[in-house]
């Protein structure tokens, strides 16, 4: 099993050997913008091979940039309008679903590029020195650099994991360079009866998480204390907005780099919080895919002040930062991360499998059946029932040897099909549920 991880390796580079990595930065951020303006005149291209032909020699001559760089930058900034074709085709779709009136316009322009970020290929543009050193091409030709960084990344650089690209980054608070390296880890292949736990995680926004094992014994954290200080960053990205002025606008860009921060930082210690508690276990995790597209509803200018933050706060949810975290931590701790269907998991009654809307009473955090009367905490229930569908893939793989079943049928009968296996699940805590 592979699992590729980010290195970031701080550089200690001299006041000369900075210039030089300023001088390739930079130059590589206007080689970026004129490829850009290119594919923009030749009808707004996503093509690399097309890009290539009109800007290369221009790359290479104009920007003093290497062959190889002079090609990552068209491919970036192919794979740029790629992006921006694929964000207008959904647009397009949100519109005549009127989930939106709004336009796209990110092709209304050529896209700019602004950060001073470059991306260097492995033994092409940057590469390892046997004394614990990188090789980093820049305009000037090859600057040899001492770096540091987190212990176990350390070790598997010195110990010859196989790298890919890098990044080489600059934090303009700090004048600090940083290069951020793929790290490829191979890793044991997981198998049914290395996992002996399952653990439920249903992800929400007044709880960040509510996680229950196959024992029933859950963990929840609150997003109470996230939720308040995300409002304090709306209150004062709102107000400097409103100001206008230079001074707001560079304000303005360090509350958004502190709030994005501190959003990666909470997900990060979530994430942490899941292994330590339940190690060794498999994580069944909702699949949310489109999940704002579905919630978001159409815009209402008349919508009430107490609609609105709903709607901000909505379109704020980090869960797949969160789940993404959890799921490349996983496997370097023992555990596994797999994906369900969401349908109904806090509308299902656990213990009688009745299914229904009524069983959230005005749609709040109490959960009653009503068949049975069960009554519990609807995100718990949650769980309980990821949990379930989750034994139900480990059940499936343990007698086809393979993690995920894909019958040879329509997406729509594949739904059915697992909806039906579904229902038919049920919890109950005097029964043993040892695997």
């Amino acid at each position: 099993m592979r699992v590729t991880i980010s290195a970031k390796l701080k550089l200690r580079h001299s006041p000369e050997q900075k210039a030089m990595l300023d001088a390739v930065s930079l130059a590589y951020r206007d080689a970026l913008n004129f490829a850009s303006e290119k594919a923009f005149e030749m009808d707004k291209t996503s093509s690399a091979p097309k890009l290539h032909k009109e800007t290369y020699a221009v790359l290479r001559e104009r920007f003093g940039l290497g062959a190889q760089l002079a090609c990552t930058v068209e491919r970036q900034v192919a794979a740029n309008y790629k992006t921006q074709w694929t964000k207008l085709k959904q647009n397009i779709q949100a519109r005549e679903r009127g989930f939106t009136k709004r336009r796209y316009k990110g092709l209304d322009a050529a896209p700019r590029f602004v950060s001073r970020t470059l991306e260097y290929q492995y033994q092409r543009d940057y590469s390892w020195k046997k004394d614990g050193r990188v090789s980093i091409s820049t305009l000037a030709g090859r600057i040899v650099l001492e770096f540091d960084g987190y212990t176990k990344h350390l070790e598997s650089i010195a110990q010859g994991c196989e790298t890919g690209a890098a990044k080489l980054s600059y934090q303009k608070s700090k004048k600090q360079y940083f290069l951020i390296v793929a790290l490829n880890l191979d890793l044991p292949d997981p198998r049914p009866t290395d996992h002996k736990n399952v653990v439920g995680v249903d992800v929400g926004q007044r709880y960040h998480f509510v996680a229950t094992d196959k024992d029933g014994q859950s963990l929840f954290e609150k997003g109470a204390a996230v939720r308040q200080r995300k409002d304090q960053f709306a209150r004062t990205r709102k107000s400097l907005q409103r100001k206008g002025t230079r001074s707001a606008t560079r304000r303005l860009v360090a509350i958004s780099s502190r709030e994005r921060r501190f959003v990666a930082d909470r997900n990060h210690l979530l994430s942490k919080m899941l292994l330590t508690r339940f190690p060794g276990s498999i994580f069944g995790l909702e699949d949310l895919t489109n999940i704002h597209d579905r919630t978001e509803g159409r815009r209402n200018p008349k919508a009430s002040k107490k609609a609105k933050r709903a709607k901000r706060r909505r379109s704020q949810w980090s869960f797949a930062e969160l789940q993404s975290s959890l799921a490349y931590k996983a496997p370097l701790h023992g555990s596994l991360a797999v994906r369900v269907e969401a349908h109904y998991t806090s509308q299902a009654c656990y213990k009688c499998g009745h299914t229904s809307k009524g069983n959230r009473p005005g749609a709040g955090l109490e959960f009653v059946c009503e068949v049975c009367g069960h009554r519990g905490h609807a995100d718990r229930v949650a769980s309980v029932n990821i949990g379930l569908r989750t034994m139900l893939v480990r059940q499936d793989w343990m007698s086809t040897g393979a993690l995920s079943v894909r019958p040879d049928v329509s997406d729509v009968e594949v739904k059915a099909a697992r909806l039906s296996r579904y229902a038919e699940l049920r919890w109950n805590p005097d029964t043993s549920l040892a695997l």
